[in-house]
């Protein structure tokens, strides 16, 4: 059934199967649990809590970093305040997120780079982001799109996988597939991306035995005539 319905979707141009499959997931996707960036940047834009939770999210699960979120927030929600508490503070706040203590160290570096090198506020650039220590590219970009509503794809695991999965891309790494993601997805889809394909791949399009009975895009998956 679903070898006829890709050879018709194969006659349309590549940018249009790819929105069409977007919308599909953007609906089914609506029903599930949004992941903690997202969830803290929609409540306030503010691109230090998105900089900050996106540290506290790292190898660490949503549920565990909304409530780490939730009270280092109410003790500091701006680097000055942040650099009031001290390392002991910061760790008992963010426990039990993956390397809490680290975590703590990393979040006082960014604070006080932003307060004594960015005039107390958050840069908007990927290469300024980047200058910090424990920020990569994925943090980078999604500070860019949740914070400042700069275009930019973020890929995390999910974003890498699915597109690979699905035969949007074929790519090797995450660098490969954000440029190649950039070719077929208008930018005005590019903030979005990453919330809806890690909701997608969180309930939907598992790293081991997808739902695929139960995912909407079924029919334009390449990996079901494989």
């Amino acid at each position: 059934m679903s070898k006829p319905f890709l050879r018709k979707m194969r006659k349309y141009p590549r940018v249009t199967v790819v929105l069409k499959a977007l919308k599909l997931i953007e609906n089914q996707a609506a029903s599930f649990v949004l992941p903690s960036v997202t969830v803290i940047s929609d409540r306030k834009k503010d691109p230090y809590l998105v900089l900050i939770s996106c540290i506290l999210s790292l190898r660490t699960k949503d549920k565990t970093t909304m409530e780490a979120s939730s009270r280092l927030f109410e003790a500091a929600d701006n680097p000055v305040a942040m650099l009031k508490l001290n390392p002991r503070r910061i760790e008992k706040l963010i426990y039990p997120v993956g390397f809490y203590r680290n975590k703590a160290a990393v979040i006082l570096d960014i604070s006080r780079r932003i307060i004594t090198e960015f005039c107390g506020k958050v840069p908007g650039t990927l290469e300024e982001l980047l200058s910090f220590k424990g920020v990569g590219r994925k943090t980078a970009n999604l500070v860019l799109g949740l914070g400042f509503g700069v275009p930019a794809i973020c890929v995390d695991t999910h974003v890498n996988r699915i597109p690979n999965r699905i035969g949007w891309i074929k790519t090797e790494s995450p660098e490969e597939t954000e440029e190649e993601l950039k070719k077929i997805i208008p930018k005005s889809r590019w903030i979005q991306l990453n919330t809806l394909l890690v909701a997608f791949g969180q309930n939907i399009c598992k790293p081991v035995k997808p739902l695929c009975g139960l995912c909407h895009i079924e029919k334009m998956c390449e990996k079901r005539i494989k």
